[in-house]
């Protein structure tokens, strides 16, 4: 049995803009299917928690209690934190990092490159259940 490695998927999400929030989530959708590709265990939180009928991420309180169960779990699974760093690092992320340093978890820093977006909407159509998601 091959034995995957759990990586904690760190992003930006939250924006001033729809536009801007829109391709965040797209470029959170690649980062994970880059870490899947790598044999990676990804998980990121932030994705996860913000859809539809979950938690709010406009509204503090839930964006807070995403954040921490989100952080929670990679804590208890020893998670190395994965930084993908192509849209810069937002406070979100910066807060991630700071967990993952002071509980002596491993860091990983990583680029998609500039070609991320057209490399990425290859797979965007290519979904069993197109219009659901």
């Amino acid at each position: 049995m091959v034995t995957q490695k759990f990586v904690d998927i760190e992003t930006p999400y939250s924006a001033p803009t729809f536009q801007e929030v829109a391709r965040n989530i797209r470029y959170a959708r690649a980062c994970v299917r880059d870490s899947l590709l790598r044999g990676e265990v990804p998980y990121a939180s932030h994705l996860f928690y913000t859809q539809t009928g979950i938690l709010d991420d406009n509204i503090p309180a839930e964006r807070e209690r995403g954040i921490m169960a989100g952080k929670a779990i990679t804590e208890q699974l020893n998670a190395t934190t994965i930084v993908y760093t192509d849209l810069g690092t937002s406070r979100g992320m910066e807060f991630g990092i700071k967990m993952a340093e002071q509980s002596g978890r491993e860091i990983v820093y990583r680029s998609l490159g500039e070609g991320w977006e057209t490399e990425f909407s290859v797979h965007e159509g290519k979904h069993s259940h197109n219009g659901v998601w």
